[in-house]
Formats: C-alpha cells, sequence, structure tokens
C-alpha cells in the first residue's frame, strides 16, 4: 500500500463507525434489491399454479416491503456516505490551509498561485469520489457477495461456485483492466487541469496588462490549446467509463445466463421446485447492482492519489521558522537590537545581508536607507521571522526572537509595506484585520489619525464601500493611507514602514508622511525606504549598500560626509529636477 493511500485512509479513521453504517446501508439496499426481484419472481411463477391468496400472502407483503424499502435505504445510505465525505473534505481543507500557512512566504516561493488554489479547491474537490466511490463500493460489494453466494448454497453449491466466478469476473477483473488503463489518464487528467487553473487565475489577475501589451490572444491560444488536451483525456475516461459498463453489463447476463443453465437440469431432476428457477435467475442478476460501481471505482483511485499527492506533497515540508518547544515571554521592553546579522536565501546564493547591525532604543526612530536590492526587505522578513538569519542575532527588549512564538512576535509589531494587500471587502472589513474586536470609534479614530477619514466619509457607502480585487477601485496613496490607519488600529509598540511612500507622487507622498508622522509617536519605528525624504526626525540612518552597513548618523552627519548616502541624494535630487524640467 503507498504512502499516499495510507495517508488517505488514516484521514477516514475517526470517521470509521460513519463508514461501516454508510457500508451496512448500502449492502441492505442492495439485499433488498435481490430481495425485491426474488420474491417477485417466486410471487409470479406461484400465482401461474393458481393457489389460493392466503399461500401468496407474505410474498405479497414482501414484494411491498422490500420496494419500500430498498428506496428507504438507498436515502439513508446517500446521507450517510455523503454528510460524512463532506465532514472529511471540509476538515481537508482546513488542514491544507493550516499546512501550508507556516510554509508562506518562504515554502511556497516556488508555488504559483493559481498551482495553490487548484490543490485547495480542484484536488480536495477529486478525493470525493475517493472516500464516496472508491471505499464503500468494494465492502458492499463483499457484503452482498457473501450473502448471495449463501443463498445459491444452499439450493446446489455449483449454482454458488458459477456466480463466485463471475462476480470475481466483475467485480475483480474489469477493475483491474479499468485502472491499468486509466492510470496514465487519471494523472495527466490532475496535471492539465492544474496548468489549466494556474493560467487562468494569472491571466485574469494580470488582465490589464495582457491588454496593454496586446498579449491576450497569445493567452487564450494557450487556454484553447489546454482545453484541447484536458477534453481529449476526458474523452479517454469517458471511453473507459463506457467500456466498464459493457463489461459489467456482459458479466452480469452472462453470470444469470449460467445460473440458469445450470438450475434447468436441476428443476428437471427434481432437485429445487419449478417455482425457485426465476427467483435464482432474478437474485444472481441483482447481486451483480453490487459490483457494478468496481470498475468506476478503480479510475477514481488513479484520479484521487494523484490529487492526493499533491495534496500532501506539504505535509513534510518543514518551515523555514518554528516556534521554540518552550517559548519565553516578550519582554516589557521595545528595544530592537540587530547584532551581525548574515542571511543568505539558498545556501549557494550571495548573502542577501552580511554582518548588518544597528540598535533601535524604545520609542525611538531608524531608518535604514539603501538602492533597490540592497537588502532592506530582506530585514523586514527577518524580523517577522518568515525567514531566520544563518548568522548573528536579532533582539526584542534583550530576548532573541527566536526564543519567542511567531504569534508573540508579530503581536508586537504592526507593518506597513510597499504593496498593501487589500481584500475583496470593505473598507472597514480590511481596517478591521488589524484588531476584530475594535469598535466604530476605533475604527474612524485610526483613520482620522491616518488622514483618511475624510475620504472615507465621502464615499456614498463610506466605511461599508466595496474596495474591489486587491483594492483597485482606490488610488496608491488612498491604500497606502488605509494600511497606515490598519497599522494604527493594531496599536502594536512596534511599527516597521517597509517603502510606506513607493510609487507615489510628490502630493500623496506628504500626506503619507504627515500621517506617518503621527503614527509613529510613541512607538518604536523602523522605517525602510530608498526614497531619502521625511528622515529628518530620525535618531539614526542606517545606508546599507549590496547587504552591507556601509554608512550609519543623522541626517545632518551623512549630508555633511562625502559618502554613498549623500551620492544617493544627489542623484535623486537631479532626477527629480530632471523631471521637472
Amino acid at each position: 500500500m503507498s504512502a499516499t493511500l495510507r495517508g488517505l485512509l488514516a484521514w477516514m479513521r475517526p470517521y470509521a463507525g460513519r463508514v461501516a453504517l454508510a457500508v451496512l446501508l448500502g449492502a441492505a439496499t442492495v439485499g433488498s434489491g435481490m430481495a425485491l426481484l426474488g420474491v417477485a419472481a417466486w410471487l409470479i411463477s406461484a400465482a401461474a399454479l393458481g393457489p389460493s391468496v392466503a399461500e401468496l400472502q407474505v410474498a405479497i407483503v414482501g414484494v411491498r416491503f422490500f420496494g419500500i424499502a430498498r428506496g428507504v435505504l438507498r436515502y439513508l445510505e446517500r446521507y450517510v456516505s455523503h454528510q460524512t465525505t463532506f465532514k472529511l473534505l471540509a476538515e481537508l481543507r482546513v488542514w491544507f490551509y493550516w499546512t501550508i500557512e507556516p510554509l508562506a512566504p518562504a515554502g511556497l516561493l516556488d508555488y504559483r498561485s493559481g498551482d495553490l488554489l487548484s490543490r485547495a479547491v480542484a484536488d480536495i474537490e477529486t478525493l470525493e469520489q475517493f472516500f464516496l466511490r472508491a471505499v464503500a463500493p468494494p465492502a458492499v460489494a463483499l457484503l452482498t457477495a457473501v450473502g448471495v453466494v449463501a443463498f445459491m448454497a444452499g439450493y446446489d453449491l455449483r449454482l454458488a461456485a458459477v456466480l463466485v466466478l463471475f462476480l470475481l469476473l466483475g467485480g475483480g477483473l474489469a477493475p483491474w483492466l479499468m485502472r491499468a488503463l486509466a492510470r496514465a489518464a487519471g494523472g495527466r487528467l490532475v496535471e492539465l487541469r492544474t496548468k489549466l487553473n494556474t493560467l487562468l487565475v494569472d491571466a485574469v489577475q494580470g488582465m490589464a496588462d495582457l491588454l496593454a501589451y496586446g498579449q491576450s490572444d497569445r493567452v487564450e491560444r494557450q487556454v484553447k490549446g489546454l482545453g484541447r488536451d484536458q477534453a481529449a483525456v476526458e474523452g479517454r475516461m469517458a471511453w473507459l467509463d463506457g467500456l466498464q459498463t459493457g463489461l459489467t453489463t456482459l458479466f452480469t447476463h452472462l453470470g444469470a445466463w449460467a445460473v440458469l443453465a445450470l438450475a434447468i437440469p436441476l428443476v428437471s431432476g427434481g432437485q429445487i421446485e419449478g417455482v425457485v428457477l426465476a427467483t435464482l435467475a432474478l437474485v444472481a442478476t441483482a447481486s451483480f447492482e453490487a459490483i457494478g460501481p468496481l470498475p468506476a471505482a478503480a479510475q477514481y483511485v488513479e484520479k484521487s492519489l494523484a490529487a492526493a499527492r499533491r495534496i500532501f506533497e506539504f505535509e513534510n515540508m518543514a518551515p523555514a521558522a518554528r516556534d521554540p518547544s518552550k517559548p519565553r515571554l516578550p519582554s516589557s521592553r521595545h528595544d530592537l537590537v540587530v547584532d551581525g546579522v548574515t542571511f543568505r536565501y539558498q545556501p549557494d546564493a550571495p548573502p542577501a545581508l552580511q554582518g548588518v547591525s544597528f540598535e533601535l532604543r524604545e520609542g525611538g526612530r531608524t531608518a535604514i536607507v539603501g538602492p533597490s536590492g540592497a537588502g532592506k526587505t530582506t530585514l523586514v522578513n527577518l524580523l517577522l521571522r518568515f525567514w531566520d538569519p544563518q548568522a548573528g542575532t536579532i533582539t526584542i527588549g534583550g530576548v532573541d526572537i527566536r526564543q519567542l512564538s511567531q504569534s508573540d512576535l508579530r503581536r508586537m509589531m504592526s507593518v506597513v509595506s510597499q504593496q498593501t494587500y487589500l481584500f475583496s471587502a470593505s473598507i472597514r472589513e480590511n481596517l478591521l484585520i488589524a484588531r476584530p474586536e475594535a469598535s466604530q470609534a476605533e475604527v474612524e479614530a485610526a483613520a482620522d489619525e491616518a488622514q483618511v477619514r475624510e475620504f472615507i466619509e465621502s464615499l456614498p457607502d463610506s466605511y461599508e464601500t466595496w474596495v474591489g480585487e486587491h483594492g483597485l477601485r482606490l488610488s496608491g496613496g488612498e491604500r497606502q493611507r488605509l494600511a497606515l490607519a490598519r497599522a494604527l488600529l493594531k496599536d502594536a509598540s512596534i511599527l516597521v514602514l517597509d517603502e510606506p511612500t513607493a510609487n507615489l507622487d510628490a502630493v500623496t507622498e506628504r500626506q503619507v508622511l504627515r500621517a506617518i508622522e503621527g503614527l509613529a509617536r510613541k512607538r518604536t519605528t523602523l522605517t525602510i525606504t530608498h526614497r531619502l525624504v521625511g528622515l529628518e526626525g530620525m535618531d539614526e540612518i542606517v545606508v546599507l549598500a549590496g547587504g552591507r552597513a556601509v554608512e550609519r548618523g543623522r541626517l545632518e552627519e551623512l549630508l555633511a560626509r562625502d559618502g554613498y548616502f549623500r551620492k544617493m541624494k544627489q542623484v535623486q535630487e537631479q532626477a527629480l529636477a530632471e523631471v521637472v524640467e
């Protein structure tokens, strides 16, 4: 048994009682169908001999009973099996999210968002067929086979033997053949569906750029190509469905004819009463209802295993940063010390940071500046413990952040990044991400201090305004000020501003900087930027270049030197002057 199959079955273990009940109900449903046909056949055969109604009364009641029982039992079986499956899939989706959440962002860099979406939605939906149609049917078929063989053996062992032969052919050979034929197609179907979902998600998210650069036709051709390939594989699966239906029907009729052929001489010899001849043939026919789903189950197994391998792929992946076994409590102080930090994203990659050190006192303000690629955002990632440094330490209040739980660490920080993510929800819901229990008054106070309250209340729906996917219904400055309001509402002790005014025009930048001034009061504030504006009130400015700290000091000190910072400042002022001209 493969590890993937063991993993799927392990998920069913807590639901073993429900699965067993569904199997029993399924077997009882098939049994009711066999009893219905058998009793009805005996009733018709016996009635042809002209007995009294009293002799047929039990059979008449039996036909009514088994007819009603079959419908009721089928309903109960479907209800129990589907309820169990849907609960199991719901738990599996939650498990998948909580499995990949600690891996983000470090462990998910090599995965596209469309691929992750396909795993979380389509692949888990594929497993519905495994739990419904690949696990219970074999057990139902086994119970049914035992019962019908015992029934046949009560009349003659040869009847039981020939029926077993055709049940094995229909329930063993046909599924084996279907699984062998569907193995490649099932895995290919999952692969193509993933590629198509990934392409569609990327295309929808990048629709504006595709249209602007005239690449929509190319993407359309790719979608059509993948669609054709998927349709071809699905056509092969449909052909296999037809083949398995034909094989099941063939073995059903051959089995019934074989039982009938053996029973006729037994009736002629007086070993079996003539009125049960039709009963034997129809019971044999009805018994094949139990093995009918088995060939299809074999196809679902291959598709399900392919989907499960993709879902369980993350199970044994270790996150880049782990919580300690016994986390320390955070210190009441919030001074931040970075001491000799060195970090590489890959073992053979050049260091993104090398020997970086600085100290930010509680309530102080420090800026980390430098060109793109200097290692500024890497520093933010290390502060939030998305990764851990290979050398050096980062402490808050004298406590190494690796000794804190990640939830405690992140609770101490508010981060405003250069690419604020706004969910497709209302402004209020996006702000409450920071503190869901915040009151309306607190939300309004945060918006007011971030200088965005007037804008929000000018909208027709005010705080209930829908911001759209990624907040695209808002301007860049409006999104940044909402991000500041969100950080303010969180009211954390340490404020990290990662390029908070990147890609903003000069007027909007001044508005955001004024909002930041209010936000930074009474907080330990670390500003990371390549824009050398708004640095006048900084206690210290650390200049990064090539992952190293090449200069440090207050603004006036750095400008007085003929160093890296002064050259950056001159380049930016010259570029601004050229734009103005």
